[in-house]
């Protein structure tokens, strides 16, 4: 037998497997097609203080190997999440859940953790400083050190949960941004999101999305993301959820070996809804085909 189980941030996972926020909604739509208790854990929809709508349509444009989204943060707000979607979720999955958290302010990133700090199904708080499709909001937290430290800082002191600070990948050196937030006391880095990109409709000779830009996913960012998953790992010393572009059980163990301690799917599941089932049963398959007995012996094993 081998051991699939890790611990993140002192909370102990079955397995290493999360479905991505933004990726998975609120989980009732897979819970329908599938046990999802199987899983690690999953991060919810990304919330914030109001209510959004999002960004205008379209949204979506396809890309060579992934897919454009610019959705901007479509969420019912913090009060309903509290009063419904938590209630609910307790009827079809059974584990502490990721809570994806987004804002505009200092001081809503840390207002929304405070909210979420007394709901005993949350386990982790993932604070997304890195969404690049909201204009003035995420894009410039994630992308100053001093900035990203002090959201961490706020939020640390707004909560007694763990705090996975969710970093982008559209900066000049990913590792200053993490270690500014580890200093700042996180308590895990989770990375990457989404890198910017688009496309445009030579018939139109214009932009496919209405926000023209949007972040790219899929299995053409994987080795982007394992690279700055390696390098973060080299200067953190807390605990790393690795994604971006993972697509099978050999891609969570490469990221695994990269430094992650757990590992995020995300676009594949707007490809195939059984994914992260699916590389949660094929996980102990391809331990075996590597000689790996516990995950725990690969966490940053290729350094």
């Amino acid at each position: 037998m081998v051991n699939t189980k890790v611990s993140l941030c002192g909370i102990e996972l079955d397995n290493p497997i999360i479905p991505a926020s933004g990726t998975f909604g609120y989980g009732a739509e897979f819970a329908k097609l599938y046990d999802i208790d199987c899983l690690g854990t999953f991060s919810f929809k990304g919330t914030t203080r109001e209510p959004r709508f999002g960004n205008p349509t379209p949204r979506i444009a396809e890309a060579p190997g992934g897919m454009l989204n610019s959705v901007g943060l479509q969420n019912p707000g913090i009060d309903h999440v509290i009063e419904h979607e938590l209630p609910e979720m307790k009827r079809y999955f059974h584990k502490p859940v990721m809570a994806n958290v987004s804002g505009f302010s200092v001081e809503e990133f840390a207002e929304v953790c405070g909210r979420l700090d007394t709901c005993e199904q949350v386990g982790w708080l993932e604070v997304n400083i890195s969404c690049p499709n909201v204009h003035g909001g995420g894009m410039s937290f994630g992308t100053d050190a001093k900035m990203a430290a002090r959201v961490t800082s706020a939020v640390k002191r707004a909560t007694r949960k763990p705090v996975l600070m969710k970093l982008s990948p559209n900066v000049t050196d990913i590792a200053e941004i993490a270690r500014a937030c580890a200093d700042a006391g996180a308590d895990g880095i989770s990375l990457i999101n989404t890198l910017m990109g688009m496309r445009i409709d030579p018939r139109r000779r214009a932009p496919i999305l209405a926000n023209r830009t949007g972040g790219l996913s899929g299995g053409a960012v994987f080795p982007i993301a394992l690279r700055m998953v390696w390098q973060v790992y080299e200067v953190v010393d807390v605990p790393i959820v690795g994604l971006g572009g993972v697509r099978s059980a050999e891609d969570a163990i490469e990221m695994m070996l990269a430094g992650a301690t757990a590992v995020e799917v995300g676009a594949e599941n707007l490809v195939n809804p059984f994914a992260c089932r699916n590389i949660v049963n094929e996980l102990p398959a391809a331990m075996e085909k590597y000689g790996i007995r516990d995950l725990n012996e690969i966490i940053g094993g290729a350094h």
